[in-house]
This record gives structure tokens, C-alpha cells and sequence, in this order.
């Protein structure tokens, strides 16, 4: 819950940068900015982390199958490995690992390639014959699993402590964050933006940043430019107690059906998604055709959970781009536009790497990592932009 004290909706006159959106990627951007001595202006419509992060699964993994995502995915870990520390917020990280497990044999040399990747990054990442598997998870099921990829540094975090964590932080360093507030328009002069329009009032400045997630191709329509992102709708089932159920789960899932499953008190978040989901801003829980295909896989991977019992279940937002790859940069259109969105469900585990890039490109100073490839320009030459393989 976003307890909104009086006169927070109230706007200053101008203001350096105004980041648009307030999950994770807006309130670590918010913080970086200002860690840098940066006036920042954090604008939310709703409440801080109630967007597409409230229905995060909380995965923190370096297990991609591109080089910068993988170090985006370290930085990630690394952050949040010591959030309790420096943050003084208790987030519940856990390296519980994450397992995938591969029934189709012409995917395994492709897998096998990307666990040499993630190891010529540092990342502890191995090929298992099911037998293995076994050991890392005794509740599975493993008829038609002929290996797996296990990376058993990767992780698990709870998102709104995040959130709150990077807030506090932002507004101890001067930043100014305000929820309840819409924007309806961004002015500009030529190239060069001036302000922007809000339901709470106009605001002076030079810069934005775009981190509204599944709403940015809206901000970007507000600034005259295309950002190409849009939103499906995702489910999850929460089970009741699963008999058996070990005390650290693995996030698991399975390729190439994406079912999946992790540890969520003393049940499991179950999900799959078929094709992309469901495109549209609805985020109403429909069971239909998908939950028996749900219990089907999940009979079949995880006998164990079908006398648990449905919990509760509920459907939230994921924000995709035409090649499931976020898109992090500087608009070459409109000068001082910066965009950080499209994570197709990476946003968490980026969200501390993505606040130090924005920093970085608006302070004019090179990033440390190498970015070039997210930038939003790769969809003008169709099939130019390699794809991060899209599992949760």
C-alpha cells in the first residue's frame, strides 16, 4: 500500500530530469540521477511499484544468451546480493538458482553454447544429464527432460521492497517523487524539449526519461517519437501447500513449453504462456482454455502440487518489443529523450544496471557496459536486432 502524505501531488516549476514511471527501472534511475547530484522529478500515476512490477516473479538471474545481458544481469545480482547493507531494506534475496530444463535434444548444443557464454562471463553455469537434474530437485518429474541448464548464483527478491528501497534512497538524496500524478503531454521546441503537461500542473525541463514500461509507447506518442513497446497480459497460479515441497526451489522452467515454477510460501507460482499472451492493457485473471494446459504441464513436470490446490491467482503486464530485447538509449530525434523500457519480463533483475546506464548517458559519460545494440534505432532494418531467448 502507497500512503500519499498531504501536498505530495504538489509540483515544483522546473526541474533537471523528470522521469516518467515509477517501478523499478523509474525509482533506480530516480536515485542514480540524483546520487550524481542531479535535480530529479519522479512523476507516477498511480502508486510507486504498482505497475508491472507488483506482479514481478522477483527473478534475478546472468543466465541470457547475449553478452550484454548477461553482464546487465550480474550487475543485477551483485546489487541486490548487498541491497540490505546499503539500502537498509530487507528485499529477501535468495540464490535459490535457476533451472531450465530442455525436452527438445536439437536445443541442447544451443544451450550448451550459452552455458560457454555465461562462463567466459564468470557466471557458474553447467549442462546436467537428467540424472543430475534429479539431484538439484528430487520433486521432479523428468519423462521427456534430456538435459539442463543450471546457474545456481542466480536468484530471487521481493519487488516492492526494491522499489521502496530505491525511493527512500532517492529522496534522501534530494529527489522529489510523486504519485497520483498522470502526464498528458511533453512540449517541446524543435528538437529540444521544454516541459512537461501534467494532471497535477506543467513542469520546466530539459530532460525526460521514459520509464513507463508497458505504457511507454503512449509517453513516446506524447513526444512526437516511437518507441515500440506493447503490453500482453500474463497469469500466475498461487498453490496451496505442496506436500514435499523443499525448502530452496529453483526458479524452473521448462523449454521450449515456458511453463515455470518457484517457491512462493509454502506453495509454488506456477505459469506458461502461449505465443506472447494476451495483447492489451487488461490485466483481469481469466481461467478458460489456459488453466487445464497449466495443470496439465504442471502434472506432468510436478505431480506433487495437483492436490495442493489453487490459492489465488492473478494477472498482471508484461511489456514486449518486436525482438523481446529491451530498449535503453538516447532518442537521436529529440534531444535529451532518454528511454529505458521494453524489458520483456527482465525489467526487475535490470532495473540496478539500467539506473546506472541512464545516469551515465545523461551525465555524458560512457556507460560501462556496452549498450549500442539496445538502441531503439535496431528496428528500422527488420531482422537486424539479435532476440534474448524470452522465458520469464
Amino acid at each position: 500500500m502507497t500512503v500519499r502524505s498531504a501536498g505530495e501531488t504538489s509540483l515544483p516549476q522546473m526541474a533537471e530530469v523528470v522521469v516518467i514511471g515509477g517501478g523499478v527501472i523509474g525509482v533506480s534511475c530516480a536515485f542514480r540521477l540524483a546520487e550524481a547530484g542531479v535535480d530529479v522529478l519522479l512523476l507516477e500515476r498511480d502508486g510507486l511499484g504498482e505497475g508491472s512490477t507488483a506482479k514481478a516473479a522477483g527473478g534475478i538471474r546472468s543466465s541470457f544468451t547475449m553478452p550484454v545481458n548477461v553482464e546487465l544481469g550480474l550487475r543485477g545480482l551483485a546489487e541486490y546480493s548487498a541491497f540490505r547493507e546499503r539500502f537498509g531494506t530487507e528485499i529477501d534475496f535468495r540464490r535459490d538458482g535457476y533451472l531450465y530444463l530442455i525436452t527438445n535434444p536439437a536445443d541442447v548444443p544451443a544451450i550448451g553454447h550459452c552455458a560457454e557464454l555465461q562462463r567466459a562471463h564468470g557466471v557458474r553455469s553447467y549442462l546436467l544429464d537428467p540424472a543430475e537434474v534429479r539431484d538439484v530437485l528430487p520433486l521432479l518429474a523428468l519423462e521427456g527432460v534430456v538435459a539442463a541448464l543450471w546457474s545456481p548464483d542466480d536468484a530471487k527478491a521481493t519487488p516492492d521492497a526494491v522499489v521502496q528501497g530505491y525511493a527512500r534512497a532517492a529522496r534522501a538524496r534530494g529527489a522529489q517523487l510523486r504519485t497520483g500524478v498522470e502526464v498528458t503531454g511533453i512540449e517541446r521546441d524543435g528538437d529540444a524539449l521544454t516541459g512537461v503537461r501534467t494532471t497535477a500542473g506543467f513542469v520546466r525541463t530539459g530532460a525526460v526519461v521514459c520509464a513507463a514500461g508497458a505504457w511507454s509507447g503512449r509517453v513516446g506518442e506524447l513526444a512526437g517519437l516511437e518507441l515500440p513497446v506493447r503490453p500482453f497480459r500474463r497469469q500466475v497460479v498461487f498453490t496451496g501447500p505442496v506436500p514435499g515441497l523443499p525448502e530452496s526451489v529453483p526458479l524452473t522452467i521448462e523449454m521450449p513449453s515456458a511453463f515455470y515454477f518457484h517457491r512462493e510460501g509454502a506453495g509454488l507460482a506456477m505459469s506458461f504462456c502461449e505465443d506472447d499472451g494476451f495483447p492489451g492493457f487488461g490485466t483481469h485473471y481469466e481461467a478458460g482454455e489456459w488453466l487445464p494446459r497449466l495443470a496439465e504441464l504442471a502434472g506432468r513436470r510436478v505431480p506433487a502440487v495437483l492436490d495442493a490446490g489453487i490459492r489465488t491467482a492473478w494477472a498482471g503486464l508484461y511489456e514486449m518489443t518486436p525482438d523481446r530485447n529491451q530498449i535503453v538509449g538516447e532518442s537521436v530525434l529529440l534531444s535529451r529523450f532518454f528511454y529505458a523500457t521494453g524489458f520483456s519480463g527482465h525489467g526487475f533483475q535490470m532495473g540496478p544496471a539500467t539506473g546506472e546506464l541512464i545516469r551515465d548517458l545523461y551525465l555524458g559519460r560512457p556507460t560501462s557496459v556496452d549498450i549500442a545494440e539496445l538502441d531503439v534505432r535496431r528496428f528500422e532494418t527488420a531482422g537486424s536486432a539479435p532476440a534474448e531467448h524470452h522465458i520469464v
